[in-house]
């Protein structure tokens, strides 16, 4: 028995180094681009899981090159870290890389399936874009919800000054990502994410719940990922946990819907949001046989809120410390809001455009601490890229925060230094690829036009209404900037800060 035993493990040994030399000689002869040499079976998810991934990926890359191939499990992947591939990936060839990989527990309860961060950019996706663009994040849309989006950041800045008359340190992301969160639920369902009577199941903050814990768990490593054949058994239980969320997300989206049937049938005043926009184009698309239908607008809804609920708090946040351990800095912004706005208390989204040093600050943050700090892709066809061949159903892991801090693009690149765009040469547009945030590509964050203006109006009234200063027991060695490593890369340690209320 005991020979047995030892003949079988022998045998299963010689397999897998078998697979393994067939793997190093077939990728040597496709020429795919040089990276460290994978291990049997893991691949090389230990050299990546040691530490921050986006960090070990741009350790990696340093050695290997801005094109790196991986093996992650059985996965092969190719990993990019310079503008100048990004554009590659993002502008000349991404007709066929713009696919997404199959995250395993996005198939709960065939959630993919109307997902626009998971579709393939075929038909449907390309309707749920369009729709994006022409109706829900459209600048007529967005300007004439200007007014609510005013009022959420008021009744932020009148919490912060409460705090501020009792001399408490403000734990700045709750008030933040409380005005954030509203802005983006009464942009789509009219109702406030800390309102529970605003709708039958708790409107916003239901629906946000459900969101919260499922980016945890779609931000959870996956066996089921890296190896495909066995997912079907769900080993971490990732996707049967997923499942009730995905139905807890459509129930509370259901009684939104049926809510708002009731109000438009009771003829009441229409809300021009989001949920208005899809209610007025419903009967438009099942008599053109569209491909979008209220399912699908569901898990459009859904996305929006995992992409939005905490990007633009998270960013707010950074900018804060960042500019708190930064004084010249914030004297400087500062100053500018005092020169464009003088006596007035409310800053409005107009002035934004008259503020150009807030709007490379909000730049030079998310260049150092973009809210995602990877973008995955798919190979829909076989590439060559700067005489390297990507295979289709390749993975592709695009590093953007290695692209933000590359040396051969930026000086001082881990120097908080928002002079460096004060040229005005470069936006979010992708054109060159330096400052990509948000993405680019046909992939390009569909929230963006919303995103701009929170983040902006956000954080220049907090600017403009109060002095911040940090607790004494922070200030000696300023603000800890380490990361939390997520969908969202957030502080590991909340920023928390003194504010002062200006009198102006």
């Amino acid at each position: 028995m005991a020979s047995f035993l030892v003949a079988a493990v022998s045998s299963f040994g010689l397999i897998l180094v078998s697979i393994y030399a067939f793997q190093l000689i077939t990728s040597a002869r496709r020429r795919l681009p040089p990276g460290p040499l994978p291990l049997p079976l893991v691949g090389n998810l230990l050299a990546i899981g040691r530490g921050i991934p986006h960090r070990s990926l741009a350790r990696l890359a340093s050695r290997y090159g801005p094109l790196m191939s991986l093996r992650l499990g059985v996965v092969p992947a190719v990993v990019v870290s310079s503008a100048t591939a990004a554009r590659e990936i993002l502008q000349r060839h991404n007709a066929d890389l713009a696919d997404r990989p199959l995250i395993d527990v996005w198939l709960a309860n065939g959630h993919r399936a109307d997902s626009i961060i998971s579709l393939p950019p075929h038909a449907k996706w390309r309707a749920m874009r369009r729709l994006c663009a022409t109706e829900l994040f459209s600048t007529g849309r967005l300007d004439s919800l200007r007014p609510l989006r005013q009022r959420k950041v008021e009744e932020m800045v009148g919490h912060v000054a409460k705090l501020a008359e009792l001399g408490e340190p403000v734990a700045v992301r709750e008030p933040v990502f409380t005005a954030a969160m509203n802005i983006l639920t009464r942009t789509m369902f009219s109702v406030d994410l800390d309102d529970p009577a605003s709708s039958p199941a708790g409107g916003g903050r239901g629906l946000h719940e459900a969101v919260k814990e499922a980016t945890i768990l779609a931000a959870t490593p996956n066996v089921s990922d890296f190896f495909p054949a066995i997912a079907a058994a769900d080993l971490q239980g990732l996707r049967r946990r997923m499942a009730p969320l995905v139905t807890d997300a459509r129930r509370v989206l259901d009684e939104l819907f049926a809510r708002r049937v009731l109000d438009r049938e009771a003829g009441e005043s229409p809300k021009n949001d989001m949920l208005d926009a899809v209610l007025d184009k419903e009967h438009e698309w099942q008599h053109e046989g569209s491909v979008i239908n209220r399912k699908a607008i569901k898990g459009l809804f859904s996305d929006i809120f995992v992409a939005g609920s905490d990007t633009s708090s998270t960013t707010i946040e950074w900018a804060m410390a960042a500019l708190l351990n930064n004084p010249r800095v914030m004297e400087k912004v500062k100053g500018e809001l005092k020169s464009v706005l003088g006596h007035k208390t409310q800053v409005e989204e107009s002035d934004i455009a008259q503020l150009p040093y807030l709007q490379a600050v909000v730049k030079e943050v998310l260049r150092l601490y973009p809210s995602v700090a990877t973008s995955f892709y798919r190979a829909e066809a076989t590439v060559q890229l700067q005489g390297y061949t990507i295979p289709q159903g390749t993975t592709i892991i695009l590093n953007i925060w290695a692209v933000h801090r590359n040396p051969d693009v930026w000086d001082d690149p881990e120097k908080f230094m928002p002079e460096r765009f004060m040229d005005g040469d470069t936006d979010f547009s992708s054109k060159d690829c330096r400052l990509i945030p948000f993405g680019g590509g046909r992939r390009i964050c569909i929230g963006f036009p919303l995103a701009y203006r929170t983040v902006h109006l956000i954080l220049a009234s907090l600017l403009h209404r109060f002095d911040w200063i940090l607790p004494e027991e922070t200030s000696k060695n300023g603000v800890d900037m380490t990361e939390k490593y997520g969908l969202v890369i957030s502080m590991a340690n909340p920023l928390k800060a003194i504010a002062k209320k200006r009198y102006l």
